[in-house]
């Protein structure tokens, strides 16, 4: 190649020409550093037909500087990212910068310097360095790290170093990790697991695009029957991608995956060090990562030889990006699959109505494990009627629920309560005047979070601090919380049960791996007796002695901006009742419900989840809606109003007039304000056959905005707040 074309980052421009000088050697997948004007930029050397631009005269073509030391991205990869650009509607570089995330990892081999304990006494000991010099037994880390260990400032540990005790050691970053081994612990699987098992594994043997539905209750082992195709996979050399919804997830997870194959796999999430990500891009690339577990971003990572991906509790919404390039993964790994020619493992308890429907079709093989591992049975599920069985004056908790958690604290087993707002109480104002506390930057009411003494808002993160006062009116001691969080929950458990032990469970109290650790060593040793929590809880913990969930709040998902509300309820409650009796001691659930004749409530009492998925997809149908529809959302931004106002305004006057699309709107977010930037959308509903990304990117591509107005196109929407 004389010239190549680069696809780069600079969002004002499309991809440019360049020249390759002498002596250099570039190929389709390249990550090049080229210059445009004064400043070097990184780019991919991409396919001149995939990427159209106009000719530049091969005289004009500024050379490249040079190639970076990265495998070049393989065709599979590049195709993903044009599918998932188009699909989207996205641009291609939005996309392609998702698969160069860790900038660090495009140099060559690197080392750095880290610390450990060298035996060494300070001469001179004080109350910080011996508490350092504890806590930094058997660590190795940098002086940035180490103090974060130690809760001691890096001074205090500068100070050890210059004194000898703590000691410097040269560390390769791209390390080599510790090999994961096929048949390092044998496994006894039931009937129906070693089925399912079976298959998944001979079609890791086939090496060819199978995409699976694998459908098992809660308690179902459906972890332990996918580690066997891994196991496959390890064998034949070829690498695995594990996509949990949640970082919370991941500890448990490690944990099994050890238990099973001796040693801990590659993570990849947004905790992660930049070197510690730089490890992982460069042994992913290099193909020596085996198995990957990762969030949403992992799909884009160049891996090497990936022979099977699978997408654990595949229902989950937190598989789709809210923002930036608005993918949803769970479709974008079935992508991953057909392009890379390789089995796709979907795992739910309770699958998505999509992803069902894809079974139905044929397109997807659906896959059972219809009982629970080791003879275990799935718990007994109540209703309590809210409007017939009250709680007490001032609390939530109903009196038959009550009594349930006091049975089982004399039993000695535990209760988990389940509640999906976190915080104290969502909205706090002034009994005198009515004053509420609002976001400054957002249209949504701050939440009281007690534990932290702060008032938050979940949406852009502002925090402040509770006033004495009430700011509007002046008048002291007036301020009320109003509804119930999980932190309000448990002190009426508190107040209920003085000697329970409790534990809130939430993004606020769990925030990093240790914590969660912590959380689930304390669970599992009988340390805890009452779990409250929002749906962090609901998915993927085991605890044997967990007998009896209650549901706060049944009604509380069927509110707001939710499109698929009914079918999120009934997934985080059956996935929540999941967790009761999964050892050997039978399991019950009582669901608190004002509306216990709503078909999801229903459901859930009869444990009759065909039931509900005939009824929704009878209903989903019925409204067009997916999957026997297409929804697209168009959001209209700007920081000024009346800008975000006109804008959404040109764009509905334009609207497209098509036999197969209605066009709703423009009209205000529900989220009317966020971030400090006012909202407009329209939601795009379309038949299967109209091709609705074609359709709104010529409506769209005929505007011009001002520059402070951004549009954002979101397919497959979750949510229209």
């Amino acid at each position: 190649m004389n010239r190549a074309r680069i696809l780069h980052f600079n969002a004002a421009l499309g991809p440019l020409d360049y020249r390759v000088p002498d002596g250099m050697t570039v190929e389709p997948g390249s990550v090049v550093v080229a210059p445009l004007g004064p400043r070097q930029i990184v780019g991919i050397v991409w396919e001149e037909d995939r990427l159209p631009t106009d000719p530049v005269p091969e005289h004009k073509l500024r050379p490249l500087i040079e190639v970076l030391p990265v495998p070049p991205l393989r065709a599979e990869l590049r195709r993903l990212i044009e599918w998932t650009a188009d699909y989207y509607c996205a641009r291609v570089a939005a996309v392609a910068r998702m698969v160069l995330s860790s900038g660090g990892a495009l140099r060559g081999p690197s080392t750095m310097i880290e610390y450990r304990l060298s035996g060494v006494e300070p001469e001179r000991m004080t109350p910080q360095r011996a508490v350092a010099l504890d806590a930094l037994q058997g660590e190795q880390a940098s002086i940035r790290e180490l103090a974060e260990l130690a809760s001691v400032s890096e001074g205090v540990l500068r100070g050890l170093v210059n004194s000898g005790a703590l000691e410097p050691v040269e560390v390769d970053i791209d390390r080599p990790y510790p090999r994961a081994r096929a048949d390092f612990m044998q496994p006894e699987l039931n009937a129906d697991q070693r089925t399912v098992a079976d298959r998944l594994e001979a079609a890791v043997k086939d090496a060819k695009f199978a995409p699976f539905l694998l459908d098992g209750v809660t308690g179902s082992g459906k972890t332990e029957t996918y580690f066997e195709p891994l196991a496959a996979a390890l064998r034949m050399g070829r690498q695995v991608l594990v996509l949990l919804p949640e970082i919370a997830l991941t500890e448990a997870f490690l944990r099994r995956f050890e238990d099973r194959f001796g040693a801990a796999p590659v993570l990849w999430h947004s905790g992660l060090k930049a070197t510690e990500r730089r490890r992982a891009w460069r042994a992913i690339a290099s193909g020596s990562a085996q198995v990957v577990v990762g969030a949403r971003s992992a799909l884009f990572l160049p891996y090497c030889k990936l022979g099977l991906i699978v997408v654990d509790e595949a229902h989950e919404v937190s598989f789709k990006q809210a923002d930036g390039v608005r993918y949803n993964a769970r479709d974008v790994a079935v992508m991953r699959g057909h392009f890379e020619q390789i089995p796709v493992v979907l795992a739910s308890a309770t699958p998505a109505l999509e992803s069902l429907q894809m079974a139905e079709s044929g397109i997807y093989e659906k896959l059972d494990l219809p009982g629970r591992f080791g003879g275990a049975t799935l718990p007994a599920i109540a209703i309590v009627n809210l409007t017939e069985e009250k709680p007490e004056r001032g609390r939530w908790l109903a009196p038959r629920l009550v009594e349930e958690m006091k049975t089982r604290l004399e039993r000695g087993e535990q209760s988990l309560l389940f509640l999906n707002r976190r915080g104290y109480a969502p909205l706090t104002l002034c009994r005198n005047c009515g004053f509420r506390f609002q976001c400054p930057n957002c249209s949504a009411w701050l939440v009281e979070h007690r534990l932290s003494r702060r008032l938050s808002c979940h949406h852009c993160g502002h925090e402040t601090q509770p006033p004495d006062n009430c700011p509007d009116c002046g008048e002291p001691d007036c301020l009320v919380a109003c509804g119930p969080g999980v932190e309000r929950i448990a002190d009426e458990v508190a107040e209920i049960m003085p000697e329970a032990r409790i534990a809130v469970v939430t993004s606020d109290t769990l925030n990093s791996p240790d914590k969660i650790a912590a959380f689930v060593n304390q669970a599992e040793t009988g340390a805890i007796d009452v779990i409250v929590g929002t749906q962090l809880v609901t998915k993927g913990f085991h605890f044997p002695e967990l007998t009896l969930v209650g549901v706060v709040d049944a009604d509380l998902g069927l509110e707001g901006g939710d499109l698929r509300a009914a079918e999120r309820t009934y997934q985080q409650i059956a996935q929540v009742s999941g967790r009761a009796g999964r050892g050997a001691k039978p399991g019950e659930v009582l669901i608190q419900t004002r509306h216990p004749e709503a078909p999801v409530i229903a459901a859930l009492a009869a444990g009759d989840r065909d039931a509900f998925y005939e009824a929704e997809t009878e209903a989903r149908r019925h409204a067009g809606a997916p999957p026997f529809g297409r929804w697209a959302a168009i959001i209209v931004s700007s920081e000024d109003e009346a800008e975000a106002k006109e804008a959404a305004r040109a764009i509905g006057g334009t609207r497209p007039s098509l036999p197969d699309v209605a066009i709703l709107g423009p009209a205000p977010a529900p989220l009317s304000l966020l971030r400090g930037r006012y909202r407009y959308r329209l939601l795009v509903n379309a038949r299967r056959s109209a091709q609705v990304q074609d359709i709104i990117r010529d409506w769209l591509g005929r505007l011009d905005f001002p520059q402070g107005v951004r549009v954002n196109v979101d397919i497959d929407p979750y949510s229209f707040v």
